[in-house]
């Protein structure tokens, strides 16, 4: 059985791909290189120098293809950016006080306290 690769910046399913995968390999989608290190298994944001391979080189630019030695190709290699408007728009729901469906009670009745404790500091 063959797995489905998929392009780590646009998610798009890459068919007919040659393993292993050549050093300037594209997506035909997006036109993305893939043999980068965002498409490598080894690829970890947590590690140091994002490489979880103790002895592979530093690759100071993640997203242009290399020539590392240690390059396995990640099935699960794209990863959906968070949408920062929604993002943006519940960060300003808290600030402004527009109540979410998602508020829990405990939430809500420390809001209530801090601003009965506003309204009592500013009273006339």
């Amino acid at each position: 059985m063959t797995e489905t690769y998929t392009c780590w910046k646009c998610g798009a399913t890459l068919q007919d791909l040659l393993l292993p995968l050549p050093r300037h390999e594209e997506c035909p989608n997006c036109h993305a290189q893939l043999h980068v290190c965002r498409m490598c298994t080894f690829f970890d944001t947590t590690q140091a120098q994002q490489c979880r391979e103790p002895v592979a080189d530093l690759v100071s630019d993640k997203q242009r293809a290399n020539f590392c030695g240690y390059f396995q190709i990640n099935p699960q290699a794209f990863t959906a950016a968070p949408d920062p408007a929604a993002e943006s728009a519940k960060q300003l729901d808290a600030l402004f006080g527009n109540e979410s469906p998602t508020a829990t009670a405990e939430t809500q009745t420390a809001e209530d306290e801090l601003r009965k404790q506003l309204d009592q500091m500013f009273k006339k």
